[in-house]
């Protein structure tokens, strides 16, 4: 099965996760971009609003088309109970590319949950596996959770 795994990460913390399930699923991989500033506690702020009104970024080009592709894995970080906007722009401009998804998040300690079922809404899809990485579970279990969210996909 042939899986690209698209991510934002604005701390960095999504992309570590991102990278593991990278090595572990011999994925090819790809970051969102885009120009704005969500950096310090201003883009915070910022990010939290634009993601919890819906608004959309310009991103820059990805290389690899997720059509090319048999299964997406997208992830990234909880902004006010919703996907990072970069995620939220590239689901809208890729939604119909996407065969099959599953989708992760990371967040310091809740959302993540509202935060899938948007991801699921806007890829017009059910979820094939999700993932949900607090803090602590970062800190705490990490590779188990990941080795969980694996064994859910059924590969």
């Amino acid at each position: 099965m042939k899986i690209l795994i698209v991510y934002y990460s604005r701390s960095g913390i999504t992309k570590n996760v991102a990278n593991i399930l990278k090595e572990k699923l011999d994925a090819d991989i790809e970051e969102i971009t885009d120009n704005n500033k969500y950096s310090g506690a201003i883009g915070w702020l910022k990010g939290g609003f634009n993601a919890s009104t819906g608004r959309l970024s310009e991103i820059n080009p990805i290389s690899k088309n997720p059509l090319h592709y048999d299964l997406t894995i997208i992830g990234s970080p909880v902004w006010a109970s919703n996907i990072a906007t970069p995620v939220a722009t590239f689901i809208n401009k890729n939604y119909k590319d996407l065969t099959k998804v599953a989708g992760f998040v990371t967040c310091g300690s809740g959302g993540g949950e509202k935060a899938l079922e948007k991801m699921s809404e806007e890829c017009e899809k059910q979820l094939e596996a999700t993932m949900i990485l607090t803090s602590k579970d970062i800190e705490n279990d990490l590779d188990k959770k990941i080795n969980t969210f694996i064994d859910k996909l059924k590969l």
